[in-house]
């Protein structure tokens, strides 16, 4: 059964930094593009970074650009944004996504989707 698990989130203060972790079981996430998406109350869901997984590129959204950062961990086969400089803008449930190979903008292209976890950021 193919699942994502995010962990990694909670409350922070503004300027602070979290670490969200993103977990595949049932299949490994060499092959696969993993996004990051984030939906705050009454927003809707927008796209926080991506790693494809041809050459490693990256992406960032121009509100995170500068404070987080995605990375593969082959070993734990996981893929984690570190997150610093957190501002309360920031507070949203954020969620890791799945799709095969490359990076899309629209999360309706993502195949598997975790669960979320919460971020807080207090002003």
């Amino acid at each position: 059964q193919v699942q994502l698990v995010e962990s990694g989130g909670g409350l922070v203060q503004s300027g602070g930094s979290l670490r969200l972790s993103c977990a595949a079981s049932g299949f490994t996430l060499d092959a696969y593009a993993i996004g990051w998406f984030r939906q705050a109350p009454g927003k809707e869901r927008e796209g926080v970074s991506c790693i494809s997984t041809r050459d490693g590129s990256t992406y960032y959204a121009d509100s995170v650009k500068g404070r987080f950062t995605i990375s593969r961990d082959y070993a734990k086969n996981t893929v984690d944004l570190q997150m610093n400089s957190l501002k309360p803008e920031d507070t949203a449930v954020y969620y890791c996504a799945a799709r095969w190979r490359s990076c899309v903008r629209s999360s309706r292209l993502y195949d598997h989707w975790g669960q979320g976890t919460q971020v807080t950021v207090s002003s």
